[in-house]
Parts: structure tokens; C-alpha cells; sequence
């Protein structure tokens, strides 16, 4: 009898069933590689189309860039600990492939697992978003664990409070690397090299980095017109990783990729003088309270650091007098019984008090996708039920 895992074909069984002979198929690098689904936190997932150059292209250029960070030798050993049904995972491990480099492919995210791998596998070089990298430097063996080896941390897909990131520098000792991406663009398109990263937090440490080989970033209006450096509008993205768009979706791919190449992120940025990228927030995640734009990210860093938080996400409810109220859902630390008041009123000693929150609600954790993002659209829900618009 065939193996079979809740109804389904394992993969070892399909693969082993296959010939070995050469199906002697043509292949063009514009042929599709992969269809990888969107993370779905401000609607229903969609399937981009990858092809082979997309993929693939990018990260030719970024290899004959010769970046420190992006060197590989024939010591390398990457870790791929994110699934590899999301381009974090599927991205990093083609990475490591690409430079020739020993890939360990761990089954499924576990924080004691990976930091076996470091220690057992001599792991130099790692992807992680900032939710497993908590978990992981959270585990109390993470401070008796042998990190020589370890080069560098390419952490992404979400923003990583301030806080997180100095504990992180502390305990691994290597270098990190910020990345900026999608699944639209084949993973990293923006990079914040490690000369960047400052404990001390300066404000390049705010930005998701530059350009990188053969990108084009700009920041557009509603309209599509290019806007000047520190002016917060929709990044949109311009190189050869830009998908073939949307399975299936026409309309979907027409409103993203336009006809002259540029692909609408749905982020709200801005570039600076020097040309590094800064990252508000999703453009649908803003928070419009009193005619004033709220950027949820801002927030929830602000609140990161008070020490009974463990996990926060800031979202915008109905609000009668300001059309929407800043709302903080907050998952405490083990053993803590944090104060709403108290929590308010430590954001308000970090950013504007109209961008604080008006209020907290307490969960035990926020709901996430396989990928590590914080699904908003689950959290919004019991607020605005019933409701016709997720605007006031």
C-alpha cells in the first residue's frame, strides 16, 4: 500500500515512483518554475506566477554584486527553517543552492530544532522572521548554544521592534541583514547591510535598506505619479524578479503590474536622500484618525519595549468622534498581567500621543500565517461587523 499522510501521497513515495530517465523536456527561462501563494493578511491569498528567470535573475546579479554579506564559500551552510510553500522559505533555499552551498531543510519551524542545526550542523548563515527569530532567542538553551560559525541572520517579512533585534545581536554575535520582498518579486529586493545595524538605534536602523543589483524602486501616488524623497507614498518595484503575474486573476495582475514593468507593492514608503527605502506600513493597514495617517508599525514598535509585552499588533476600530480609534491587541509575557493604562502611557514617552493607542485589548497570541505576518484582517473582524466598509 502506498504511505499516505491524512489522505494524501507522501512526497518520498511520489518522488521515489517517478523515472529516473531524462523526460527530455525544452524549457525557456520565461516558462513559469513555480506558483507561490501570497500571504493573504488583507485578503484571499493569490497565486504568483514565477518563472524561471524571475527567480533566478535576481539573484545572478546579486551573486556578481560580490556583497560581503551575499558571499558564499565552500564552508557555507545554510539553514532553511521557514516553509518552503512561501517564498521565504522556497527564496533562502534557492539562494543557498544557486552559490553551491550545503542546505539543511528543516521538516517544520521548532525553536530547539534550529538551534541544534547552528550548533550540530555548523550552520554560517540563516533566513528568519522576526516571530521564530523571538521564539528562538527566547528558548533559555539559546544562551548556552556554540554560535562561532554563524556569519550572518537575514531576517524579513515583517518589521523587527528595536528591542528584538539588539537581544538578537546579543546573544547570536553576527551579523544581521535586513530584506525587503514579496512573493510578487521572487523574495528580496531591498537589503539593509549589517554596517547599518546599530544597537544604539540610529536612524538608518528605521530603514528596509537599498536597491538591491538591478532593482528600481519608486514611490508613486494614487495616480501613479512619481513622488520626491521623504514623501510617504505606494513603493513600486521595477527589476527582473517581477512576477508573471496572478494565476487565473487578470484583473488582479492589471492592477499590480502595470504595462511599463512597475509592480505595485500595496506598501506605503519613502526614500531618502541617499536612496534607502523606509516601510510604513501595507498602504490598506494605515489608520486615518482625526485627518491624521497612523502607520500601525510605528505603534507597535513604540510598544514592543514595555516589559510585559510579548507580542503587540495595532489596528484601527470605529471611532464616532476621530472616524478610527488606534487600538493595540497585546499578548503578555508568561506569568505578567499588563496595564492598559500603563502600556498607553509608555508609547506615549515614545511617539506623538495621537499616534498612541486610545485603547488595548489583551490576547494570549495573535493569530499569524505559515510565514510569521500578523493576519490584521482576523483582528479588525469583531470591530468593524456588520459593516460595509473597513473605513470610518
Amino acid at each position: 500500500m502506498e504511505p499516505v499522510a491524512q489522505g494524501w501521497p507522501l512526497y518520498a513515495a511520489w518522488r521515489d515512483a517517478q523515472a529516473d530517465t531524462d523526460p527530455k523536456l525544452a524549457i525557456s527561462e520565461q516558462d513559469i518554475a513555480v506558483q507561490l501563494y501570497t500571504s493573504g493578511t488583507t485578503g484571499k491569498p493569490k497565486g504568483a506566477m514565477l518563472r524561471h528567470v524571475n527567480i533566478l535573475g535576481g539573484r545572478r546579479k546579486a551573486a556578481e554584486a560580490q556583497m560581503d554579506w551575499n558571499e558564499w564559500g565552500p564552508d557555507d551552510v545554510s539553514l532553511v527553517a521557514m516553509p518552503v510553500a512561501h517564498i521565504g522559505g522556497t527564496g533562502w533555499g534557492i539562494v543557498g543552492l544557486y552559490n553551491g552551498a550545503k542546505g539543511v531543510v528543516a521538516r517544520e519551524f521548532d525553536p530547539m530544532t534550529v538551534l541544534d542545526f547552528i550548533e550540530g550542523d555548523k550552520i554560517s548563515k540563516m533566513f528568519m522572521v522576526p516571530a521564530a527569530l523571538q521564539i528562538v532567542v527566547r528558548q533559555p538553551r539559546a544562551r548556552e548554544v556554540d554560535f562561532s560559525r554563524l556569519k550572518y541572520i537575514l531576517y524579513g517579512a515583517s518589521p523587527i521592534p528595536l528591542d528584538l533585534l539588539r537581544e538578537c545581536m546579543e546573544v547570536f554575535g553576527c551579523g544581521f541583514c535586513q530584506q525587503y520582498g514579496m512573493t510578487e518579486t521572487c523574495g528580496t529586493i531591498v537589503y539593509l547591510p549589517p554596517e547599518d545595524h546599530d544597537p544604539a538605534g540610529t536612524p538608518r536602523m528605521r530603514a528596509a535598506g537599498l536597491p538591491m543589483p538591478g532593482v528600481e524602486i519608486k514611490i508613486i501616488d494614487e495616480a501613479g505619479n512619481s513622488l520626491p524623497p521623504d514623501t510617504v507614498g505606494e513603493v513600486a518595484i521595477r527589476s527582473i524578479s517581477n512576477m508573471a503575474g496572478y494565476w487565473g486573476l487578470p484583473e488582479a495582475t492589471a492592477a499590480t503590474v502595470g504595462a511599463d514593468g512597475w509592480l505595485r507593492s500595496g506598501d506605503a514608503g519613502y526614500l531618502d536622500a541617499d536612496g534607502y527605502l523606509y516601510i510604513h506600513d501595507r498602504v490598506k493597514d494605515m489608520i486615518i484618525t482625526g485627518a491624521e495617517n497612523v502607520y500601525p508599525a510605528e505603534v507597535e514598535s513604540a510598544i514592543y519595549g514595555h516589559p510585559h509585552v510579548a507580542e503587540v499588533a495595532v489596528i484601527g476600530v470605529p471611532d464616532d468622534k476621530w472616524g478610527e480609534a488606534v487600538k493595540a491587541i497585546v499578548a503578555p509575557k508568561p506569568g505578567c498581567t499588563p496595564d492598559a493604562d500603563d502600556i498607553i502611557a509608555f508609547a506615549r514617552t515614545r511617539i506623538a500621543a495621537f499616534k498612541a493607542p486610545k485603547s488595548v485589548d489583551f490576547i494570549e497570541a495573535l493569530p499569524r500565517n505559515a510565514s510569521g505576518k500578523i493576519l490584521r484582517r482576523e483582528l479588525r473582524e469583531p470591530y468593524w461587523a456588520g459593516r460595509t466598509r473597513r473605513v470610518n
